[in-house]
């Protein structure tokens, strides 16, 4: 009998030591080429164009077990969120803004010791965005397709299995030409191009991470 208590006593403590839990925000500096030729050719002004690469907050949650002593799998749940505004000389507003999520599912190769832990990976998942722009009425479109990414993660203990984390990350995402209800694409006349959300992008972040 004490035997077998003794194995579910280890069971137990290798269980607890197996899971993560993280909540983390921080911005993005991403180049969107189609997005950015859109604005910058039809409504931005001279002192209020868009930059070749330009930030965008994000948050994001994660889970991750640890299948082995240095492998761990992962699922991320980003959102990132975005917005221009200018007014027209005429005294009209321009105003447009996006969202996406940003699903993954993640492999890293973890390093860890007592009160820190480092984490070396990557992954892909789908990406799923809405986008709004007004211009005198306001039209709804969205997009979809995938991205992938690379990411390192530090993480330092606080308290008992509390730490907090700082993490980077390389990205690349891929979505269809943007659409309306109606089917209505967004298409800059300037040159002829549909808008799209494609890009890429490094993102810095911060937040907490559990362990149990």
């Amino acid at each position: 009998m004490k035997r077998i208590v003794f194995l579910f006593t280890l069971w137990s403590i290798n269980l607890s030591a197996q899971w993560d839990f993280s909540l983390a925000m921080g911005i993005d500096y991403k180049s969107i080429p189609t997005y950015r030729d859109y604005i910058n050719y039809n409504f931005a002004p001279v002192n209020n164009k868009l930059k070749s690469f330009n930030s965008s907050i994000n948050f994001s949650g994660e889970i991750g077990y640890l299948a082995s002593k240095f492998f761990q799998i992962g699922l991320e749940y980003s959102i990132v969120l975005d917005s221009y505004s200018t007014v027209f000389s005429t005294g009209g507003i321009y105003n447009i803004s996006y969202t996406m999520h940003r699903p993954s599912l993640l492999g890293y190769y973890v390093i860890s010791g007592e009160g820190y832990k480092f984490k070396f990976g990557g992954g892909l998942g789908l990406r799923l965005a809405t986008l709004n722009e007004e211009i005198i009425t306001k039209t709804d479109y969205s997009t979809n397709g995938f991205g992938i990414l690379l990411k390192a993660e530090a993480n330092t203990i606080l308290s008992d299995n509390l730490f907090v984390l700082i993490g980077l990350d390389l990205r690349y995402d891929d979505t269809a030409d943007l659409e309306s209800a109606n089917n209505k694409k967004i298409t800059n006349l300037v040159n002829n191009e549909n808008v799209n959300l494609n890009s890429v992008s490094v993102g810095i972040k911060i937040g907490l991470n559990y362990t149990f």
